[in-house]
Formats: C-alpha cells, structure tokens, sequence
C-alpha cells in the first residue's frame, strides 16, 4: 500500500523579505517632517524680515 501525502503550494520567497523590510507606506519620519516645519518656520521668519532665533 502507497502512502501518498500531498506537497503543499511553494511559498513566495519576496513575501517574506518584504516583510522583514516592513514594507508599507513611503513617508518621511516624525523627525524629519519636524525638521522640515522648523525650516519652513525659519524661512518664513527671514521673508518677514524678523531675525532667526
């Protein structure tokens, strides 16, 4: 008697690499989107004509 056992569907192999990249949205971090207001900030304060802190 033949014993047979079915193979189970192949993984996809860039399912798990992306997943240990923690692929999701491409956005800036906390950090920089704080860096960009401050210079926002800054470069306004200059168009204003006030001096920078």
């Amino acid at each position: 008697m033949k014993l047979i056992v079915k193979t189970l569907k192949p993984r996809n192999p860039l399912v798990a690499a992306s997943l240990k990249r923690k692929a999701g949205a491409h956005r800036a971090s906390d950090g920089a989107r704080r860096q960009r207001a401050a210079a926002a900030l800054r470069r306004e304060l200059q168009h204003l004509g006030k001096p920078s802190p």
